[in-house]
């Protein structure tokens, strides 16, 4: 099991704020567990966390990034992981990205995904590989320099020149329309798709049990991976409230 997970909530500045991630781990559980243990600890002692989110957001992700590096140095294999991660404030609900875990929400009935997974032979993603001097060949599926089967995570030294850590985030305003939040990892998307998976727990009003149907639907369906799944509801003007679980 490479696979982990994290919801918070902390008071800062005054604010309310809510923390959630899934961290999918490979070549062990290391790189996950790192940043499960450390990513959010770094974002919230941040000094612009609350003045100017984003940016905290992006120095968090790489200095983890930089701090699990420098904690390898006797390790023999390349361990690495991705990171979903949504960061509620206030009214504004921050999602970040590395690697292919996905956030999706529920906005007024619809299915809508608030990360996009990173993929070695996205046009974008590739051409920024290459112009480090890397290359994305086809070994099963496409893969940095035949090897990592995404093109951003936290670790991997050995690729570090190519996969980065930068995440790439997306804002959503919190309003009465936002229903839910999904994070997971691949084990989960590769069976379900968005709108099935929305459409699944719409029902569901307990969020502990929406994170386990997901979790016993992607089984039967024969998930080969790791699945880990959060599921944040947000109560109108009343906050959020989560739950997570793996397999």
């Amino acid at each position: 099991m490479e696979d982990f997970y994290e919801t918070r909530i902390d008071g800062i500045d005054g604010e309310i704020v809510g923390l959630f991630g899934v961290f999918d781990g490979h070549g062990g559980a290391r790189a996950a567990e790192y940043v499960k243990h450390n990513l959010f600890s770094n974002l919230i002692k941040h000094p612009k966390f609350i003045s100017d989110t984003k940016s905290a957001i992006v120095d968090a992700y790489n200095h983890t990034d930089s701090e699990f590096l420098k904690s390898e140095n006797n390790q023999n294999r390349d361990a690495g992981s991705t990171a979903s991660t949504a960061i509620l404030v206030g009214d504004r609900l921050l999602v970040a990205n590395v690697g292919d875990s996905r956030a999706v929400i529920c906005r007024g009935g619809n299915a809508i995904a608030v990360s996009r997974d990173h993929k070695p032979d996205q046009t974008d993603e590739r051409q920024r590989i290459e112009d480090a001097g890397g290359f994305v060949m086809w070994a099963g599926t496409w893969r940095v320099g035949g090897v990592l089967a995404v093109s951003r995570a936290f670790g991997d030294r050995l690729l570090k020149q190519y996969v980065v850590a930068d995440p790439e985030i997306q804002e959503e305003k919190v309003d009465r329309s936002l229903e839910f939040l999904i994070l997971a990892s691949d084990g989960l998307w590769d069976v379900v798709t968005n709108e099935e998976a929305v459409e699944m727990i719409k029902p569901i009003t307990d969020p502990e049990q929406a994170a386990k149907r997901l979790l016993q639907e992607a089984y039967q369906r024969g998930s080969a991976d790791n699945i880990t799944c959060v599921v944040v509801h947000f109560l109108g003007n009343q906050g959020a409230t989560s739950h997570g679980g793996s397999v």
